[in-house]
This record gives C-alpha cells, sequence and structure tokens, in this order.
C-alpha cells in the first residue's frame, strides 16, 4: 500500500490548476495510494484548504508541524500518539512569557495554533539567546523560508509524528514517499523513506539533502514535481496516450451492481472491447450512470457517486478494461441525456425537426457535461495524446479541448445520422455547435451522405476537419460460428415469418409498420392466417417521453389490427417488448423469412447486416427489406428490397414484393448482399480510424461507395409536412 505524506503550502498546494487537477486526478485513479498531510497548518486552517476541490482527502493529517495527529476522515485526534507527541508540552502562555525579552521575535496572532507555538522571525536575528532560551523550556524549535521560527513540543517534528503513525499503522519505509518544499520538512526527509523536494523548494532544503540516496530532484514545482515522483516510482500510471470518450461505459449496472455487457458481439461497444483485448493502450471516460429506473437511480444514486473514478471491470473474456468514471447525479443525467440529448439532438438528427423540444436549463446542463468530460479527458490524455470522441452527445467537448490541449489529436465518429444544413440549422444552439465541431482534426461517419451534410454545415468556418467515411461492420466469425450452431434446433412453422428487431423509438417507424402490416391485409387478404409479423421492441431507458408516447400508441395499434384481423388463434402481430440475447436474436434471424427495417434515419443499422450474415452462413434464402434512408443503404443498395417508411404505401408494397419473390430471386439477392456486405472485421475499422485521427492512414483506406440513386437519404420533409397539415 503506497503511501504519501505531502508537505501542504509550496508542495501539494502550489502549481497551476492543470498540475494540480492531473495530481489530483492520478490519485483518483489510484485510491490504493493512501495521501498524508504533513503540514504546519492547524485544523482549521486545513480545512479551509479542504474547500478546494483540487485538493485530494487525506486519510490522515499531521498538522501544527508535527504537534497534531488527526484521522482525515472526521479530524479526531489519532490517541494516545497525540498526546505522546505533547507529553512535554510547557503551554502555549509560559512560552511567549519566556520569549517576550526577545522583540524580534512577532507572535503570529490570528493564526490557529495547537501545541505549538509561532512567530515571524528575520534570519540575522535567529541567535543562539533565542534558541538557548527555548531549549531551557524543555521544547525545540523549526525554522523555514528564512522567516517561520516555530516552538514545538520536545522532540516534536514533523518526521519524527510521520514515524510514530508509520509505526502504528504498519507501514514500512519503502511504501512511504515524503514531499517538501521547506526546511521544517527536513525531518521527514531523513526517515529513511523515499522523497521528494520540488522544484521550488528552498535553497536550503535542498542543500541539507545534497547526496542523499532516494529523494527526487525534479524542476517541476508543487503539485506537478510530486506527480514526477510517484510516476517515477511507478505507483500511479501515466497517462494514456489514447483516451476513448463515449457517454456511456461498454458495461452496464443492475441494481445488485454486477455489471452485464452488450449482448451483441457487434456495434461499437463491443468493438471497442475487442482492442482492449488486443492489448490496446488506452482509458475508456464515461459517465458513472447506472441503467436503473427512476426510483433506482434515486436510491443508488449516491453509491454511483461513491464509485472509484478509475477502475478496471472485466468483461467475459477476463480483459481488463481501463475505465475513468464521470460522477453524474441522476438529476444530472436526466437533464443532459434524457432532455438535452434526446429532446433537442435526436430529432434534428433523424430530420424530425418538429419534434424538437428545447430546454434553456437542459442545455446548461448539456454544456456542464460536457465541460466536465473535457476536463476529465485532458487529465487523463498524455502529452500529444489522441482522442477519439463519439457522436452527439459529446459535440462540445472538440471546442473545449482545443482551448485546454491544442497538443492533442482529437477525433469524433457519428454512429448516427448527420443532418442536412437546413435541419442543423434549425437548433437554437447551432452555432455554438459549429464552432466546436470545426475545432476537429478529424470527424468520422458511416456513409458519403452524412460526410458531405457535415462538410456542408461546416462550410465557411476558419477550420475545417479531416473528414473520412468508414462504414462500420459486423463480426463474421462470431456470427457464422452461432448460427451453425442454432440452425439444427430452429423448427419453422407455416406461413412467412417477417421480423423486425430494433429498440423502441419513433425514429423506426414501428407505427407505421403496423399501419402497414394493416394495409397489406386489406390489399391481399389471402394472407391472413399465413402471415406472421414479429416485432422485437427493446425497451429503451426509461424517463424519455417522446418513447413513452411511441409506447403507448403502438401497443394500442397492435391491439386494434390483430383484434381487427386475428382468426382462430392467429394473430398477425407477434409483440415482444423485451431484449433478448444474442443467441435469441439469432435464433429469429434463421427462423424469419424477411427482415423489414424501417427507420426514417439511421447511421448504419448493423440488424441487417448480422441477417445477411446468419442467413448467408447457413445457406438460407432470407429477404431483407431496408429504409433507402439509413446508412446500410448506402452499402447493400439494391441488392435489398429498398422502401420509403415515409409513405405507408411503399411500406405494404415493398412488403408485399418481399413476401412474392421466388426461390432463385431471394438467393441471388441474398448472395449479392453478402458480397456486398464483405468480410471486414470491426477492430481493423476501428484501428484504421484511430490511424485516421492520428493522421497515419494509409491512402487505399476503406471503401467508399457513394450514395444509392433510388432516394438516397431523404430528409423527411414530406413527413414532416404533412403531419403539419
Amino acid at each position: 500500500m503506497p503511501i504519501l505524506v505531502t508537505d501542504l503550502d509550496g508542495t501539494l498546494l502550489a502549481g497551476d490548476v492543470t498540475d494540480r487537477r492531473r495530481l489530483r486526478d492520478a490519485l483518483n485513479r489510484h485510491p490504493e495510494v493512501v495521501v498524508v498531510f504533513a503540514t504546519g497548518r492547524a485544523l482549521p486552517a486545513i480545512r479551509e484548504a479542504l474547500d478546494d476541490p483540487l485538493v485530494p482527502r487525506p486519510r490522515w493529517i499531521i498538522a501544527d508541524v508535527g504537534a497534531t495527529v488527526l484521522d482525515g476522515v472526521d479530524h479526531t485526534p489519532v490517541q494516545p500518539l497525540q498526546s505522546k507527541l505533547r507529553a512535554d508540552w510547557p503551554g502555549t502562555a509560559r512560552v511567549r512569557t519566556a520569549l517576550r525579552r526577545f522583540p524580534a521575535l512577532t507572535y503570529q496572532d490570528g493564526v490557529p495554533q495547537e501545541g505549538r507555538c509561532s512567530f515571524f522571525l528575520h534570519p540575522e536575528d535567529l541567535t543562539p539567546a533565542v534558541t538557548d532560551m527555548v531549549e531551557a523550556l524543555g521544547c525545540t524549535w523549526s525554522y523555514s523560508a528564512d522567516r517561520y521560527f516555530d516552538v514545538l513540543p520536545r522532540g516534536v517534528s514533523k518526521g519524527n509524528a510521520l514515524t510514530a503513525l508509520a509505526r502504528s499503522q504498519g507501514w514500512p519505509t519503502a511504501s512511504i514517499l515524503v514531499a517538501g518544499d521547506s526546511l521544517n520538512d527536513l525531518s521527514m526527509f531523513r526517515t529513511g523513506t523515499h522523497g521528494v523536494a520540488v522544484g521550488n523548494s528552498e535553497p536550503a532544503l535542498i542543500a541539507a539533502l545534497d547526496g542523499q540516496d532516494g529523494v527526487h530532484r525534479p524542476r517541476q514545482p508543487g503539485a506537478a514535481g510530486v506527480l514526477q515522483a510517484l510516476l517515477k516510482l511507478g505507483w500511479v500510471e501515466a497517462r494514456s496516450p489514447l483516451v476513448i470518450g463515449y457517454h456511456r461505459p461498454p458495461a452496464i449496472w443492475a441494481p445488485d451492481a454486477d455489471q452485464r455487457e452488450p449482448s451483441s458481439p457487434n456495434g461499437i461497444l463491443p468493438t471497442l472491447l475487442s482492442l482492449f483485448s488486443a492489448g490496446m493502450e488506452a482509458v475508456w471516460v464515461a459517465a458513472a450512470v447506472a441503467e436503473q429506473t427512476v426510483a433506482e437511480q434515486a436510491l443508488l444514486g449516491q453509491a454511483v457517486l461513491e464509485q472509484p473514478e478509475r477502475t478496471a471491470l472485466p468483461d467475459g473474456r477476463n480483459i481488463k478494461i481501463p475505465l475513468s468514471f464521470l460522477p453524474l447525479r441522476p438529476d444530472e443525467w436526466r437533464a443532459y441525456f434524457h432532455q438535452a440529448c434526446k429532446e433537442t439532438l435526436w430529432p434534428v438528427l433523424m430530420s424530425q425537426p418538429e419534434r424538437l423540444c428545447f430546454n434553456p436549463l437542459a442545455w446548461e446542463q448539456y454544456r456542464t457535461v460536457n465541460r466536465r468530460f473535457a476536463e476529465h479527458i485532458d487529465s487523463e490524455a498524455a502529452q500529444g495524446g489522441t482522442v477519439w470522441l463519439h457522436d452527439y452527445n459529446l459535440w462540445l467537448v472538440p471546442g473545449i479541448l482545443r482551448g485546454r490541449r491544442p497538443d492533442l489529436r482529437v477525433g469524433l465518429f457519428h454512429h448516427t445520422p448527420f443532418p442536412p444544413p437546413e435541419m442543423f440549422a434549425a437548433l437554437p444552439t447551432a452555432e455554438e455547435i459549429r464552432a466546436s465541431l470545426s475545432c476537429l482534426d478529424w470527424a468520422g461517419f458511416h456513409t458519403t451522405t452524412f460526410a458531405g451534410r457535415f462538410r456542408s454545415v461546416l462550410a465557411g468556418s476558419p477550420r475545417l476537419p479531416r473528414i473520412g467515411v468508414h462504414p462500420l461492420g459486423v463480426d463474421h466469425d462470431a456470427i457464422e460460428a452461432l448460427a451453425h450452431g442454432r440452425a439444427p434446433r430452429i423448427r419453422r412453422q407455416g406461413g412467412q415469418l417477417v421480423l423486425s428487431v430494433e429498440r423502441l423509438d419513433y425514429t423506426k417507424a414501428p407505427v407505421e409498420k403496423v399501419e402497414a402490416v394493416a394495409m397489406l391485409l386489406a390489399r391481399r387478404p389471402e394472407l391472413r392466417g399465413r402471415l406472421r409479423v414479429r416485432l422485437i421492441c427493446a425497451p429503451p431507458e426509461p424517463g424519455i417521453a417522446a418513447y413513452d408516447s411511441t409506447r403507448r400508441k403502438l401497443e394500442r395499434r397492435i391491439a386494434e389490427v390483430n383484434r381487427a384481423w386475428g382468426e382462430d388463434g392467429w394473430e398477425p402481430i407477434d409483440y415482444l417488448p423485451r431484449s433478448l440475447s444474442f443467441t435469441e436474436v439469432v435464433d429469429n434471424y434463421l427462423a424469419a423469412d424477411v427482415l423489414w427495417v424501417t427507420s426514417f434515419q439511421d447511421g448504419m443499422n448493423l440488424t441487417a447486416k448480422e441477417y445477411v450474415a446468419v442467413q448467408a452462413a447457413v445457406g438460407g434464402s432470407g429477404v431483407l427489406v431496408l429504409s433507402r434512408h439509413i446508412g446500410a443503404a448506402e452499402e447493400l443498395g439494391t441488392a435489398a428490397v429498398l422502401t420509403d417508411p415515409y409513405s405507408l404505401d411503399d411500406l405494404a408494397d415493398r412488403l408485399a414484393l418481399a413476401l412474392s419473390l421466388t426461390p432463385a430471386e431471394r438467393r441471388a439477392r441474398l448472395a449479392d448482399l453478402a458480397r456486398r456486405l464483405g468480410h471486414r472485421h470491426p477492430t481493423a475499422w476501428a484501428t484504421e480510424i484511430i490511424s485516421a485521427i492520428r493522421g497515419t492512414e494509409r491512402a487505399s483506406g476503406p471503401s467508399r461507395r457513394a450514395p444509392v440513386q433510388s432516394g438516397g437519404h431523404g430528409n423527411g420533409a414530406g413527413y414532416a409536412a404533412r403531419n403539419r397539415s
């Protein structure tokens, strides 16, 4: 157990704000390092210092130049240790009376003192007569900084108090680092421990330590010098060359505090996890918010805040993941994520500005969380390091980081769609966001369409980031292995199964699906009893009003359509409002004749790619009906049956087409889809993006396809106009 014993003034409290924050954050990342204050201050002045959020929390306190020893948690004296240190103290009144004959001694009135007397004294007035009188009182003395003269109980010093505390706690000297800057710290350096005399130390201390082994003498002053010594000893880790900034961690917590990882092997979270399994040197910065109900968050919020800010979570393959948490209270998370992200930014990203709801207080919380993310990333990122941000949740971080850390290379990958300029302009804070995004070194997208929109939005900015198009794929090996293992278990029922797998979100057009099913049955009554449409809708995070209203409307329409068309135990819509394991999802992929993906907008949609990979792995003939407005459509093109969710007629017609394809047509389309899908592993995608941010990517790069010609990525203007009419 490492022990840092540090002076305050001139040492821990010295240095600029950035250096002090970095030391604090390094200690927060390593809660195993026990912090001990060793100071000339008395307890009231120490409490004033502790009001500063940049001051680390001490476990123990040596105060009054060694005459006081306190528990750092409750500030009570450590007994009988303190009583033994003060056993020979004659008392403040007797000391002051005896020293009145020396007018050069000026008592430090107004300075709280316990078990000692402190004076100001010029160096030329430090005479044998003064020191002899102190010794005649049965006391000892300390002089530092050519100014401070302390009278102490016999044998008392910071060093002796530290020795007594270490003995009581069983600390070996090899586990202790003392840090100081003045002669009243010299006694600590004589205890046989590691030491660091910070760069701003008084010359007399440096001279006294000349030739002493085990003492670090960094050039950096104050907190920066202390951090250098901790790094040299290996007691704290150096800052990371790569920081991943994501608003969520790669695991979520259940109320029993166990973490659950993403069920699918595909997507950004599993992809980033795979990089850690390959030994990537990086740290993941995320908000420390558990996925709980509002009530559970209220109960567990304090526990979340009390988690260590730095921890390593194991994944299912025993990979240690360096996580650096930014603690957020539940109310902060609701304002930031539920309101600013989901009610203001999300509708614009999805080209549905009529749903935009702007709350100035929530936006101020968004600013605050982004600022805190930037500060946290600053404390983690090595000089000249790389920062990989993810998505719109952190749009203001680039601008803040550019001002704080111009040495960093900062990239942001947009997993969501990026809106056209006219949609982006609907944001009340559009210019603030534009200014921040222009501070990026690199911006990445799944498609050329989204990249082009970003370029248009930033047109005219004084600084334009490099832009890359990198469509994310799926882990074919994991999918194929699972598909081969599960295929023999699948028992197909009669008729045709149309499958939809998506999070419950109005942007996925779930209600429109139900309306299209009713329209199709009205047009094709022969499908009654033969068509099953399975809607698997994983519930979103509770507390987002727009999703709650979508769920109510969806469930009402499902009940109405099933009631209108159901017969003899058959209902057209099978609704599963829950999350499934990936094994269960693959079972559904294997059983489905058609996968129906109808998002109004989507950055990529890996569900479509998973379905193609599963069907191709087992020689199936599944048909993909795919919204033309999502990223996957740009890659998979007309090998899928493209549909327009803004038109109920088109949804019904294109689904009918998929159901009517001949076996040969189905197999031909699937073969074409599998070819377009390719076998590029997601980890290669992530590695290329890191290289792109750093500016070291090879010229060949990933494939960049032109937008599909049959509609491309629509902006939803027609749908919005119909809703307003």
